[in-house]
């Protein structure tokens, strides 16, 4: 009867084990894997391709003649194109929440389940370890007879392997999740550079639909008025091209926040003022500025503070590649109020450290003959900048 009731323990956890054994395999079949998908939604698939037909517009404009119709065109491509990397990115943001969120629930449950397993199946490894430990002697003289401890034997043997390998399923099926978790970290981080992307386009948006209201508002919606200035800031952008290709004099060194020269109205000007260019990398060698056509932001630096204000308390009246994608705007231009008197002969600081040099162009500015030679003022900073003070007297 002993034998019996033994017999009947081992088959049940043996099937206990198999039964087990398969819910486990089936669960970890059964769920989805979680590793990331580069294929993008069926509605983002569509706004890629938007994106790419409205860029291709976009450089086709770009490339006819420039006239107030073909560039209110690209402004207004240009938003539509803003607009969708919004679009876009929104729908980035929303994939990855969702991964994400049903990520973590199943991770969190899957987890738990096998952690639980893993407990049961090292305390059932150990003992099946103890059991394991008594001789085939010991089976023999429990055992009724030959058949029964053949059995005895198989049972063992087999459950011994099958909780091995159950062991070794929990460990790779923890290992495999771990590894997803991971992944999924990843995801949550790229969710947060996709915000500071999408704070830029939202950016980016208003200040297209800001430069189109100052192109009309500066060309008054004619094409005649476009065409005036456009010539002026090309006349201006060769101008200083010539003048940076033409070093007529070495001062010599100034230190930052150094009185350098004043705000004048030489070469294509409207009226008094400083032009301030930044060029990195460049370097002034010989009579020119190599790496002039290098032109920067010149206000990403004096708000980051690596550049003093060249003329402190004035204020912005045309800023870098402004009218609006006219694009030839090559620096900033600052000047005083009338509320606060003149901008002529007002005193000009050097930006920063450097060898001092005066540059002038070689010839007068059509339509701006009695403005004199543009003339200017070049630091080289001696670190790979580069700055001109431009429409000096």
């Amino acid at each position: 009867m002993g034998r019996i009731n033994l017999r009947k323990t081992v088959l049940a956890i043996f099937f206990c084990f198999l039964i087990l054994g398969a819910v486990l395999k089936n669960a970890i079949a059964q769920s989805p894997t979680l590793t990331p998908t580069p294929t993008p939604s069926k509605n983002r698939a569509e706004i890629l391709r938007q994106i790419d037909e409205t860029q291709t517009k976009i450089s086709e404009l770009q490339n006819q003649e420039k006239t107030l119709s073909s560039q209110i065109k690209v402004i207004d491509n240009q938003i539509k194109l803003t607009e969708l990397k919004i679009e876009s990115t929104k729908q980035q943001i929303s994939d990855l929440t969702l991964d994400i969120d049903t990520a973590d629930k199943k991770i969190d449950k899957l987890e738990g389940s096998l952690d639980a397993l893993s407990k049961v199946l090292i305390n059932r490894i150990k003992e099946t370890y103890i059991v394991g430990t008594t001789s085939p002697f010991q089976i023999l003289l429990s055992s009724g007879s030959v058949q029964d401890f053949i059995k005895k034997a198989n049972y063992l043997r087999i459950a011994q392997a099958h909780d091995k390998r159950l062991i070794y399923d929990t460990v790779q099926a923890k290992n495999d999740y771990s590894n997803q978790k991971e992944i999924f970290e990843d995801k949550k981080s790229k969710i947060e550079q996709l915000k500071v992307e999408l704070e830029g386009y939202n950016e980016q948006l208003d200040a297209d639909r800001e430069g189109k209201e100052q192109l009309l508002a500066i060309t008054k919606n004619d094409e005649a008025k476009f065409q005036e200035i456009l010539a002026r800031l090309r006349a201006d952008a060769a101008s200083i091209s010539r003048a940076l290709g033409n070093i007529t004099a070495n001062i010599g060194p100034v230190n930052r926040g150094d009185i350098i020269a004043s705000a004048g109205n030489t070469g294509c000007s409207t009226g008094a003022h400083l032009h301030f260019e930044v060029m990195t990398p460049a370097r002034v060698e010989g009579e020119q500025v190599i790496g002039r056509e290098n032109k920067v932001n010149p206000m990403d630096y004096i708000n980051n503070g690596k550049f003093q204000h060249p003329l402190p308390n004035s204020i912005i009246t045309t800023s870098y590649a402004q009218p609006y994608f006219l694009g030839v705007h090559t620096g900033t231009d600052f000047a005083y109020p009338f509320s606060e008197g003149p901008t002529f002969g007002r005193p000009i600081y050097a930006a920063e450290g450097g060898i001092a040099y005066l540059s002038q162009d070689s010839q007068l500015c059509k339509g701006f003959e009695s403005n004199g030679l543009g003339k200017g003022l070049v630091i080289d900073h001696q670190n790979g900048f580069v700055t001109l003070y431009w429409h000096i007297p």
